[in-house]
């Protein structure tokens, strides 16, 4: 008998089912969830206690877009991924849905604001496929049931960075008409929102007056949102690139006091402002 007849083939039973890397990772998080192997840790998490760690992987995904960094992208969109699969799982524990439920439903709601790919519907332009796109959201919305949902300004998620949120609830707004009908009319609202806030922080009983201050300011914020939509400018992204403009010339004054032998800290304004202005020129 020669060593090949000595061989068996192996059955159905001993081939390994090759899985997609989702089901690999469905699998890898309903073991950690495991109440009897699992993982302590991954066991003690709820819906609440994992939210802040999704927000903060989204955040990390669009500071990789912004950085252009590839390898770091497709990490990030990884652990995005698995926030995604975390509450799957969770909600799959409770009976509620799987993750194949959530992606089914994503699917059917692209095929359903997509008529003009997937149901032939003509759309000509980009900014048409934008007005159906949300005609089709605020169909959705009248036929759900949650709560103030029919509203135009349903379905804005309450949880958003407020000037993300000021920003889409005034672009809302804005189709049914509730809008200036100039980029001036809203510069000349934000610039009277400025005067009121001058006249409360300038008013003698300070105390008392912190909520009103507040509100003015916020006041001053939406409508400085609202001057940038009407120029067709995100003001989230826009106070991301203002901040790390700041970052890059404080870094520099810090960078030039070092020189100096001097701490930010022990330097005075003066000398802070000095480089101050040197960064400007630079950036």
């Amino acid at each position: 008998m020669t060593s090949d007849e000595n061989m068996t083939s192996p059955g159905p039973s001993d081939k390994k089912l090759k899985t997609s890397p989702i089901d690999e990772l469905i699998g890898v998080m309903a073991r950690l969830r495991d109440p009897v192997n699992g993982c302590p840790w991954d066991i003690d998490q709820n819906f609440d206690t994992i939210a802040p760690f999704t927000l903060e992987e989204a955040y990390e995904v669009l500071d990789a877009i912004e950085r252009r960094d590839m390898e770091d992208l497709k990490d990030e969109l990884g652990d995005l991924l698995l926030q995604v699969v975390y509450h799957s799982q969770m909600a799959s524990e409770l009976g509620e849905f799987d993750f194949d439920d959530v992606a089914n439903a994503s699917a059917k709601k692209m095929v359903l604001r997509h008529p003009h790919v997937f149901k032939n519907k003509f759309i000509a332009s980009a900014s048409e496929q934008t007005d159906a796109w949300e005609d089709q959201k605020a169909l959705e919305r009248n036929l759900s049931s949650q709560p103030g949902a029919n509203s135009t300004l349903g379905g804005i998620a309450k949880s958003l960075p407020a000037l993300l949120r000021a920003y889409k609830l005034q672009k809302r707004a804005a189709r049914v008409n509730f809008d200036w009908p100039t980029v001036e009319g809203a510069l000349d609202k934000l610039k009277e929102e400025i005067e009121e806030l001058e006249v409360e922080i300038s008013s003698t009983n300070k105390s008392k007056n912190r909520e009103a201050v507040i509100e003015e300011i916020a006041d001053v914020i939406f409508s400085a949102a609202n001057v940038a939509r009407k120029m067709d400018i995100d003001p989230e992204a826009a106070l991301r690139k203002g901040n790390k403009k700041f970052e890059k010339r404080f870094q520099y004054v810090e960078e030039m006091l070092f020189i100096d032998g001097k701490k930010p800290k022990d330097a005075t304004l003066k000398e802070m402002e000095y480089y101050w202005e040197e960064a400007k020129k630079l950036t």
